[in-house]
């Protein structure tokens, strides 16, 4: 009997599990939670999202798009399930967070070559193995992750956005807009409310958000209070400069307020966080302020003066592994050939970038089982370039990376067009044209 054992229920162990199940390989997949809760996760599903409930664009001269079009090739699980549960979103692919997560729980349930447990794994098992334990790895796994590297670990703080119920937004105030009056295909305005603040409206909240208490950080975190850039607080922004949020998320450009007719002086996005449109998430507003006072803060918003809050937000410690040193781009360890890594503990960044590599790593794992070579994808593709990057990126500074297309080898010098978004879709071309000829293979 084949078998395999997979380490985590998110999106990269969801994927795995499911890739090496289709290929008949019996997969026992481990998720801890309800036994063991995180610090992050609210639920005991599967694939539970925990900062947006954006799975980035669509769009295929964009790198997550081109992502997407290259999992949907390979059939990936959780992008059909992300397909089947999508919201609103205008270019994006947003999702019905609890939908999406209750699907593929009772999907991979109900799968008859998997089989899931709710355990907590504090050790690497021997055999046939997947650790796909994500950034929120429980210490004793952790510990033995790092006894087995011989590198320690190493991590960065990511911080998550609070999500308001609908019906606390004040209409009257915050429009419905996409930028440059590009508008969705569920709403004729747009699939984007827009909270406009004046200069003085702006004045008074960088002046309450500096002011504001945040949570207090433990022993450990106080060593090396290091934050993601991909994903940094607001207050942290804010603290940068007066105008820092006024030209990063708050950033007006493209929006017409109509009450004025005029650019607001920043604005707040909002964007749908469910499928039945009672929840929305505000856009690029991770935080670690304290509840009470992202209560209080977050209500200076224009808008939001009543604002209900379902989730308020939180940061948290990622863990990932210096996969430079110890990975192949198949997602096999170097030193045990029976063992991979998938997901952000990778240091793969994104929910499909996770998902794609936890489809890599499910793949070969059967192909092993199963006695044959192991693919490697082309590093044209993005999937390909993605973990190519992880396990050959300089060791010494490693941080994560989500898809883009500064990491897929150059066009041809003679034939790359000036304008970006002609280059970016002759890259997404070429890339779907090399997934295109490995496709039989898979």
């Amino acid at each position: 009997m084949l078998s395999l054992t997979i380490i985590g229920g998110g999106l990269a162990g969801s994927e795995a599990a499911w890739q090496a199940a289709e290929r008949s390989i019996d997969v026992t997949l481990y998720e801890m939670r309800p036994i063991r809760n995180t610090p992050a996760h609210t639920t005991d599903q599967l694939a539970e999202l925990i900062c947006s409930n954006s799975l980035g664009s669509n769009l295929p001269d964009r790198a997550s798009g081109l992502l997407k079009a290259e999992l949907r090739l390979l059939n990936s699980f959780i992008l059909r399930i992300a397909d089947e549960t999508a919201v609103p979103a205008g270019g994006a692919l947003a999702v019905d967070r609890e939908r999406f997560a209750q699907i593929i729980t009772e999907r991979i349930a109900q799968h008859p070559h998997i089989e899931l447990r709710r355990e907590e794994v504090k050790s690497i098992p021997p055999g046939p193995c997947i650790i796909a334990s994500g950034p929120l790895t429980a210490d004793d796994l952790a510990h033995d992750i790092a006894h087995l590297t011989g590198q320690g670990q190493l991590y960065f703080y990511d911080a998550i956005a609070p999500i308001v119920e609908a019906d606390s937004i004040d209409l009257t105030i915050a429009f419905r807009q996409s930028r440059y009056g590009k508008t969705g295909e569920s709403e004729p305005d747009g699939d984007y409310l827009n909270c406009p603040f004046t200069k003085e409206e702006y004045d008074t909240f960088i002046e309450a958000l500096l002011a504001a208490e945040r949570i207090e950080l433990r022993d450990f975190e106080r060593e090396d209070a290091k934050f993601f850039e991909g994903c940094l607080p607001i207050e942290i922004m804010a603290k940068r400069g007066h105008d820092s949020l006024a030209y990063g998320p708050m950033k007006p450009i493209g929006l017409r307020d109509p009450r004025t007719g005029k650019r607001p002086h920043a604005v707040v996005q909002l964007r749908q966080d469910n499928l039945a449109g009672t929840l929305y998430n505000i856009v690029g507003f991770q935080t670690n302020l304290k509840w009470s006072e992202q209560k209080r803060v977050l209500r200076l918003i224009p808008g939001l003066a009543k604002a209900e809050f379902s989730r308020y937000g939180m940061l948290h410690r990622n863990t990932f592994i210096n996969s430079p040193l110890l990975l192949n781009p198949t997602m096999q360890f170097r030193t045990r050939a029976d063992l991979f890594f998938a997901g952000q503990i990778t240091g793969v960044e994104g929910y499909i970038g996770n998902a794609g590599s936890g489809l890599v790593a499910g793949i070969n794992a059967a192909r092993l089982l199963n006695n044959e070579a192991l693919l490697e994808f082309p590093p044209m593709t993005m999937l390909g370039a993605l973990c190519y990057y992880v396990t050959h990126a300089d060791p010494k500074d490693f941080q994560p990376m989500k898809a883009n297309y500064g990491i897929l080898p150059p066009l041809d010098a003679s034939q790359s067009p000036r304008g970006k978004r002609d280059r970016f879709r002759m890259f997404s071309q070429r890339a779907l044209n090399a997934m295109g000829e490995i496709l039989p293979l898979v």
